[in-house]
């Protein structure tokens, strides 16, 4: 039988674009539902959270990324985590919230939050990540898939307002995984009512027009 998915959003900020010659300075991870292939069950924002602040790694760094997200290299140096600790502490924190679930990374983009995670999981937790080396889905891509739009039309701002999350972007770690999570589920809930709806209208048409009408799946 398959597996349950339990959707975790995550968020990092960082002092420049790669992991390795830059540092991960922060990271949290958010709880935002659970799905069984049939129903989604939404977590409420912020019940489940893990957050960290992590001592640097290398010695570059970017000042227009610190500039946008405020943290400072040298406060982090004397009171962050080290990066086996916290890597350690997050990757027991995912398994105790998904148990025998499918634990699932969520984030926009995802491209860029799951290459530092991955990175550090691999490197510094005893036992790697606990996504595995591809659990992990873009809110971006998943919105594009549902809306039948383009790339270019996936953006956050050409969203639909009743999607978008109630929650500002503050590169905050936490408040932006809060965010993704909340635009997540919102996106998800969403293609669910869209998917009843289709199957709804098929099982009302004549039954020689229902075999012609295909459900979005």
């Amino acid at each position: 039988m398959p597996r349950p998915d339990v959707y975790i959003s995550a968020d990092v900020e960082t002092d420049g674009p790669i992991p390795g010659p830059y540092s991960m300075l922060s990271f949290a991870m958010t709880v935002v539902g659970h799905y069984d292939g049939r129903s989604f069950e939404r977590v409420a924002d912020r019940s489940a959270v893990f957050v960290r602040e992590l001592q640097p790694i290398a010695e570059d760094f970017e000042p227009d990324a610190l500039a946008v997200n405020g943290l400072d290299r040298d406060y982090l140096r004397e009171h962050g985590a080290s990066p086996k600790q916290a890597m350690d502490e997050a990757s027991a924190w995912v398994r105790e919230q998904v148990g025998s679930a499918r634990a699932v990374l969520v984030a926009y983009p995802v491209a860029f939050d799951w290459s530092f995670l991955y990175w550090y999981f691999q490197r510094y937790a005893a036992h790697g990540s606990p996504f595995g080396h591809s659990s992990c889905l873009d809110i971006r891509s998943f919105f594009l898939a549902c809306a039948g739009t383009v790339f270019d039309e996936a953006d956050k701002s050409r969203m639909p307002s009743f999607l978008r999350a109630s929650t500002p972007h503050t590169h905050d770690a936490l408040d932006d995984a809060v965010e993704q999570g909340q635009l997540f589920a919102n996106i998800f809930e969403w293609s669910l009512s869209q998917r009843r709806r289709q199957r709804h209208r098929s099982s009302a048409a004549p039954s020689w027009l229902a075999e012609r009408v295909v459900p979005i799946v």
